[in-house]
């Protein structure tokens, strides 16, 4: 995976260390995985923006992969996506670049949002892969999004509960979330690609720091998305999301990001959640298309 792409840490100006994968000349796109994965989510993405002339710069966040998984507190503002997009932010700054081209995919998505929100001077144009606005997904809640989505509710109960369940066996619990939400088949995940998320999940610390994302989604992400409920972001944003998947089924999802951006197109892709991995090409060429049309 990623030949031709420097695996390296980075720590940044807080002190936190993040596993990154940089490759390519151009300009900067900085990409972001989701849960329950790690960059590597991106590697059959990044080769098609390196080719097309851009840099890409994919970090494992914090809590995930190789990243450090600082102490929690008990607001969960360590891993808010408040914390989480200054460390991106901060990354960035790191290798030398004050404003970049930014895509995440489901929680990173949501850190992605909340890098835009935070730091409108860095982010030059945002992509938004297979979300809808946290808030609206769970005032919408209904036995749909509950069923298809448990792992919200799950994720977000006090520790050590779903820390125990999954760790008693982290292999069984992530292949079959990869299998669930996906609508394509498990052949479309590369076995290097499953062994990383694997290797990741065995790891306690990890499970936990990955329970704190989804607790920080269910709290104090959602008073600091309260508090901006009436700010709308002024840089080019594009949805995308799977046709087959949840997303694409309970939510106008273009609509949606229309209350939160002032500039917003959206296309659904014919897969289920995992875009990057399903239909790569597909993502690629309609990131590409994006970032290199948009004004």
């Amino acid at each position: 995976m990623f030949e031709g792409f420097e695996d390296t840490n980075i720590t940044l100006r807080s002190g936190l260390t993040l596993r990154v994968r940089i490759g390519g000349e151009g300009k900067p796109v900085l990409l972001l995985h989701g849960y329950p994965q790690t960059s590597a989510c991106w590697h059959k993405v990044a080769p098609s923006l390196v080719d097309r002339g851009f840099r890409v710069i994919a970090p494992d966040l914090r809590g995930y992969g190789r990243s450090d998984k600082p102490v929690s507190d008990a607001k969960h503002l360590t891993y808010s996506k408040r914390t989480m997009a200054e460390d991106q932010v901060s990354l960035m700054q790191e290798l030398g670049y004050s404003r970049f081209l930014l895509a995440g995919h489901d929680r990173g998505a949501r850190v992605a949002f909340r890098t835009a929100l935070d730091y409108p001077e860095a982010v030059e144009m945002l992509a938004l892969l297979d979300i809808a606005p946290t808030d609206e997904m769970y005032a919408r809640t209904d036995r749909d999004f509950a069923t298809g989505y448990y792992h919200w509710f799950f994720l977000i109960q006090p520790s050590p509960l779903p820390e125990r369940l999954i760790g008693a066996d982290p292999d069984f619990y992530l292949r079959s979330k990869l299998a669930a939400w996906g609508r394509s088949g498990t052949d479309v995940y590369s076995q290097e690609a499953v062994s990383e998320y694997l290797q990741a999940f065995r790891d306690p610390v990890s499970i936990h720091a990955t329970c704190e994302d989804y607790r920080a989604s269910a709290t104090i992400d959602l008073e600091h998305d309260a508090a901006d409920a009436d700010k709308k972001i002024n840089m080019p944003l594009l949805a995308l999301w799977g046709a087959k998947g949840l997303v694409g089924k309970l939510y106008d999802v273009e609509k949606l990001w229309r209350k939160r951006a002032h500039h917003v197109v959206g296309k659904g892709l014919p897969a289920g959640h995992f875009l990057p991995e399903e239909v790569p090409d597909e993502t690629a060429e309609a990131l590409i298309h994006f970032f290199k049309n948009q004004p």
